[in-house]
This record gives C-alpha cells, sequence and structure tokens, in this order.
C-alpha cells in the first residue's frame, strides 16, 4: 500500500486533461478532506482509542461509524465527482461476512477502490488494512490509520511475524464486522519488479507471472492461522484500470481512471487448505489465475461475469458529507473561540502521534473484579 506520487504532466496520457477548473477543485478536496480528517482525530479520535479501554467491541462500533462517514467521501469523490465507472464482476457477495480479501497490487490507490466495494456491503467503517510502517509517519494519516486499527509491517518477518500475531488475535471476536485487506506481493506493480520475481519463480521452480508478482505467502498463512474459526471466507479481487494505473494525485484532480474493473471470487473459509504448506501453495495458484484473468483483460477490456452492483447513493453521499461538514464547523468554531478547547486540541495531537509512534493499542481493563468473583461462586 503506497501514497503518492507526483502527478504525472503529460496530459495526454490521461483520461481526462488537467485543465483550471480540475485544479482548482482538486486543491478544495484537498482542503476539504485534510481539514475534516484532522478536526474529526482531534476531538473523536483520543476518545474511541480510550474507550478500549471499557470495550473494544463498542469501541469499534464508534470508530466505524464516525470515521466511517469520513472514508464515505472518497467513494463519493471517485464515482460522483470524478465519474469513475466501477465495474463489478464475478461472485455476488453477502453483506457483512468477516472476510480476508486477497488483492493484487497494480499502483499506490487500489486499496482506496476497496472502499467502494465494502461501503456497499455495509462494512465501510471495519475494512483493515496491513501496510507499510512508513505510512504510519504520515501527518494526520497516519494517526487515522491507527485510530481505524490498520497494521503496520516493516517487511521484515523477523519482527513482523510478532506484530502480526497481536494484532490479528485482538479481531477474533466474530460480533465485529471485520474486512481484512491484504496485498500478498507486498508492492506496487511495476516491470522491473516483475522482471525479478519471473527470475526467482523460474530458479526456484514457481510459476513465472507477468502481470503480477509472485504472492509472499507467511503473512497469508498466519493471518488464516489466527483467524480462520472466526472468517466466513477469502474474497480473491483482481484490479485492473482501464487506460493505464492512476495515482493519488490523479485521483484528486480527476483525471484518470475512467474505469476501475474489480473482479470477484468468494472462497468458503471451510475450502482453504489448513497446513501452511498447501495454503502457501493455494495462493501461489491463486496468483496465477489472477494472471490470467489480467491477460484476458488486456485484450478483452473487461473481466468475465459483470455484475449490476446497486450505484452509490448520491443523496445519502450527500447527507454523509453535510454531517461531516457540520462537525467540522463545529469542532474548528470551538477551537478557535476557547482556550480550552484549544488546549485539548494540543493535548489530543499529542496523544495521538504519541501513541501511533508507539503502536499502542489499550486493552479492557477489569473494572468490576467483584461481579467477576460472585459468578465465579
Amino acid at each position: 500500500m503506497e501514497v503518492c506520487r507526483p502527478l504525472k504532466t503529460d496530459d495526454k496520457l490521461k483520461h481526462r486533461p488537467l485543465n483550471p477548473y480540475r485544479f482548482f477543485r482538486g486543491m478544495i478536496c484537498l482542503v476539504v478532506f485534510l481539514s475534516t480528517a484532522f478536526m474529526l482525530l482531534a476531538y473523536l479520535g483520543p476518545g474511541a482509542v480510550l474507550l478500549r479501554y471499557l470495550s473494544i467491541h463498542y469501541s469499534r462500533k464508534a470508530t466505524s461509524f464516525f470515521f466511517g462517514l469520513w472514508l464515505s467521501m472518497w467513494p463519493f469523490l471517485f464515482e460522483k465527482v470524478n465519474g469513475t465507472k466501477v465495474v463489478f464482476s464475478g461472485d455476488d457477495v453477502p453483506r457483512k461476512e468477516r472476510i480476508l480479501i486477497i488483492v493484487n497490487h497494480r499502483t499506490e490507490v487500489d486499496w482506496m477502490y476497496l472502499w467502494d466495494l465494502a461501503m456497499r456491503k455495509g462494512c465501510l467503517g471495519y475494512i483493515k488494512y496491513i501496510l507499510k510502517s512508513s505510512l504510519m509517519k504520515l501527518p494526520v494519516l497516519g494517526w487515522g490509520f491507527h485510530v481505524l486499527e490498520f497494521i503496520s509491517v516493516d517487511r521484515k518477518w523477523e519482527t513482523d511475524e510478532t506484530i502480526l500475531h497481536q494484532m490479528l488475535s485482538t479481531f477474533k471476536n466474530p460480533r465485529d464486522p471485520l474486512w481484512l485487506a491484504l496485498f500478498p506481493e507486498g508492492t506496487d506493480f511495476t516491470e522491473e519488479k516483475c522482471e525479478k520475481s519471473k527470475k526467482f519463480a523460474a530458479e526456484v521452480g514457481l510459476p513465472v507471472l507477468t502481470n503480477v508478482l509472485l504472492p509472499k505467502t507467511r503473512g497469508f498463512c498466519l493471518c488464516l492461522e489466527t483467524l480462520r474459526g472466526s472468517f466466513d471466507a477469502v474474497y480473491d479481487l483482481t484490479i485492473a484500470y482501464k487506460r493505464q494505473c492512476p495515482f493519488f494525485l490523479d485521483n484528486v484532480f480527476g483525471v484518470d481512471p475512467s474505469e476501475v474493473h474489480i473482479h470477484i471470487q468468494r472462497i468458503p473459509i471451510n475450502n482453504i487448505p489448513t497446513s501452511n504448506a498447501e495454503a502457501s501453495a493455494w495462493l501461489t495458484n491463486r496468483f496465477k489465475v489472477k494472471d490470467e484473468l489480467l491477460s484476458d483483460f488486456k485484450s478483452q477490456g473487461q473481466f468475465p461475469d459483470q455484475k449490476s452492483e446497486e450505484q452509490l447513493s448520491t443523496l445519502q453521499s450527500l447527507l454523509n458529507f453535510t454531517v461531516i461538514i457540520a462537525l467540522t464547523t463545529i469542532f474548528t468554531y470551538l477551537t478557535f473561540s476557547y482556550k480550552l478547547c484549544m488546549a485539548y486540541v494540543s493535548l489530543a495531537c499529542l496523544y495521538l502521534a504519541y501513541i501511533t509512534h508507539c503502536k499502542i493499542f489499550p486493552m479492557p481493563l477489569e473494572i468490576l473484579p467483584f461481579v467477576k468473583g460472585k459468578k465465579d461462586d
């Protein structure tokens, strides 16, 4: 999961030219997204984290509701403002399952388009990503990633294994909806990386893939090992883009992409092998299937079995946007009108920066031990 590269200057390759209107609109969007994120995190973030001392379940419900409203602005930007067409194909999937998602990594914004699917399935606030630790250092956004319980890794298995296991173990409660998104390639696709991947695959006797990188299997196996008992299924998602792969600022300014295609294959958890060796082979085979799907997409311009997903409700999106803007306006007024509120915001920023840097996730306290004693009697 990567963010973010400069906007390319060759507009001839873009679906839409970067004209003054799109540039101005994009700058407004950036200001709105960052200012709303900052105010929501400053006023609601500490409370959501501290609520974990009482109940992780209710902390997650509160976080999902409030920050899910903020996340909903991104699909609204992609589909309604920019006019990007999101095309789904493959299996129909039920709402609100607990799932592990495996996705190919074409570009730095693949992860953002998972929100378009999650929003349609009522799980927008419950999607968790496994991402590289450097992204947690991003101002404001890194705090948000931490509050939303994204799992940061250093891409060194010696240290990542313990961190992953500790974090994954906190997601076992079946009452908590969960979409755990994993990019097994470990980085976004480039031709240079692909050549290295093909060379390695040929040396060790694994499939030589041309449209995806050879997946890293240990993280996938650990996710299954830790959470198999609470997962309903694995969703194998394959993402492709018409014309060319977009970057973050392409999305912000609305110049690309014209279409995003997401192919979904739902595999019941009981169909996934239980041993690590067999699960690793299964994942490698799934990426071989992805490679073939992407080859067909290049020649045909679409994935097989396209289906009609419900369109995002413009009215609901505008309502969500209005709520976020109203909260941001109130919080901004309080901050600049009262010294006490200004002091609170300053302390909240220090607290969020501290817990993000130290990777602190509070666990529930035994606040009523005498009740437990009575139950034991």
